[in-house]
């Protein structure tokens, strides 16, 4: 029995070695991929950082100013200024929808029967 015993503790020690082996190799695959990402993360970090300042660089007042006056016949932009802007009667707003002049019904209460017009009414 002591010898069964023996064998059988021994095997589970051969177990949980495997075991510890296979997870440290797994462990350490793991710290390598994290160490890539974070190298990649670092690089997309300094190309992002290098395309905003390429971006405030292209986007830079007096570069605008100048590509605006050796276009302006095609792209016909001017200045803004006040006499530029509309006043508020000038907007053409939508005509109301036809079904606003239909009464509103509150829930619970019967529809009306002459609420809908006729099919001749109809515009």
């Amino acid at each position: 029995m002591k010898t069964l015993i023996g064998f059988l503790l021994g095997l589970a020690v051969l177990g949980l070695g495997f075991w510890a082996y296979q997870e440290n190799y797994r462990t350490r695959d793991a710290m390598d991929q994290v160490r890539v990402t974070q190298r990649e993360i670092m690089h997309l970090r300094d190309e992002l950082t290098m395309l905003r300042a390429e971006w405030a660089w292209q986007n830079r007042p007096e570069r605008l100013r100048l590509l605006v006056d050796a276009n302006a016949a095609e792209l016909q932009l001017s200045d803004m200024s006040p006499d530029r802007f509309g006043v508020l009667d000038q907007v053409a707003y939508p005509a109301r929808p036809y079904l606003s002049s239909v009464p509103a019904v509150l829930p619970g209460q019967p529809l009306p029967q002459d609420a809908a017009p006729a099919e001749e009414d109809r515009p």
